[in-house]
């Protein structure tokens, strides 16, 4: 039974109802109520962001403090208060709208595969093609347990067995300061790929940000170099022909067209690269630094070998750069291709070929979005013909000039 709401601005509502015929498939039979008890939905059933198991206040605050990664001083604080609401046994006298499910679904089997009681809990993200149902798992006394990831259409089906097979690969490889959680599980649930995973220890003091930025720069290194690292023409590599059939994939649209010629562009130049691995989405919400140096870093679902080392740093600075400092799309890749030298430095991008390397990094992008679809999913910086597109022609123009 799927839960009918009426959207709000971001559609989170609808994608409320959707989930819970996911997670609670028939026989069972998720509903809506004011009070009672069930799932707290956070603030409210029309703009829901976050919903919170009833029955242990320890476990409910533990779903607020491990939703997210908070970002800036107010959000932390807002989080820490509506934690200790929880804690407190306040959250539901002040957030009154509940799903209420009668009858059993993935939360149940999550309990079975884990072999103790777990309470589930579950953050309401913003439309994107690959977003999935991304299920917490907390003990009655509050401890993270896990997460439980489940793949529901052919993208994020791909994604949940990629991250699985990526994590159990990694498993024995050295990573310096790198901690990657385990498989606890992985397989089939109601014709869903399933993997659950262990929790990471994401609630130790935290290393200051000048420490934490040469950590993380250090753990990016670490994963380029993972599974070896060789220098070679990037014309003549297994990435190019690998990136042009991901361009040639996309068809006949516009983008292709473009994303073509800007290939042609870089082969022409044909720069010795260093080539490694990198996680495939490393940004601010998916690693963390602790205070004894050790860098947690989770979400490897898009992690490949065989690609210009350092990627996973420029990803990370345009996306800090669209997020965090709210810098525009279009500004955020020109910056992005000006400072390639200072950015890719600790990858040995030597030789005067770092800027094309960021182009490069840029058409990869470029193919992922169009590939999934994210424009027509509704992510803004899926429209890459508005701003990533522009700003690498701008480039190669010049350069050519």
């Amino acid at each position: 039974m799927v839960l009918r709401l009426p959207p709000d601005g971001d559609g989170r509502s609808a994608y409320l109802g959707e989930l819970a015929g996911l997670i609670w498939p028939e026989p069972a039979e998720p509903v809506l109520r004011r009070g009672g008890p069930g799932w707290v939905v956070v603030p409210s059933a029309a703009r829901p962001r976050l919903l919170v198991p009833t029955g242990s206040g320890r476990a409910a605050a533990g779903a607020v403090r491990h939703s997210t990664e908070a970002v800036g001083r107010k959000a932390k604080l807002v989080r820490q208060g509506l934690a200790t609401a929880f804690r407190l046994g306040l959250g539901p006298v002040v957030f009154r709208d509940r799903l209420v499910v009668d009858g059993g679904g993935l939360d149940a089997y999550l309990t079975e595969v884990l072999g103790e009681p777990a309470l589930v809990s579950l953050h309401i993200g913003p439309a994107r093609a690959n977003r999935k149902p991304v299920l917490q798992l907390l003990a009655p006394d509050g401890r993270a347990l896990g997460y439980a990831k489940l793949g529901v259409d052919p993208l994020t089906r791909a994604l949940v067995d990629a991250e699985a097979a990526a994590l159990r690969r990694l498993a024995g490889v050295p990573l310096g300061p790198v901690v990657l959680a385990g498989v606890r599980h992985h397989g089939d649930w109601h014709g869903h790929a399933l993997l659950v995973q262990e929790a990471l220890p994401v609630r130790l003091p935290r290393a200051t940000p000048a420490v934490a930025a040469d950590a993380e720069r250090a753990a990016m290194v670490a994963v380029a170099g993972c599974l070896g690292v060789h220098r070679g023409s990037w014309a003549g590599s297994t990435h190019a022909a690998r990136l042009a059939d991901a361009v040639d994939a996309l068809g006949d649209r516009p983008e292709a067209g473009r994303l073509r010629a800007v290939l042609a562009a870089v082969a022409d130049a044909d720069p010795v690269v260093a080539f490694g691995a990198w996680h495939g989405d490393w940004n601010g919400g998916n690693s963390a630094v602790l205070a004894d140096g050790r860098v947690l870093v989770w979400d490897w679902e898009r992690f490949e070998a065989d690609v210009p080392a350092g990627y996973d740093a420029l990803h990370l600075a345009v996306q800090g750069a669209m997020s965090h400092d709210g810098v525009e799309p279009i500004e955020a890749a020109r910056a992005l291709i000006a400072g390639a030298d200072r950015t890719l430095a600790p990858f040995e991008q030597v030789g005067g070929g770092a800027d094309l390397v960021a182009v490069l990094y840029l058409v990869e992008l470029a193919a992922r979005y169009l590939r999934d679809r994210q424009a027509e999913a509704g992510a803004r910086l899926g429209h890459v013909d508005t701003w990533l597109l522009p700003a690498v022609e701008e480039h190669l123009a010049r350069r050519a000039g």
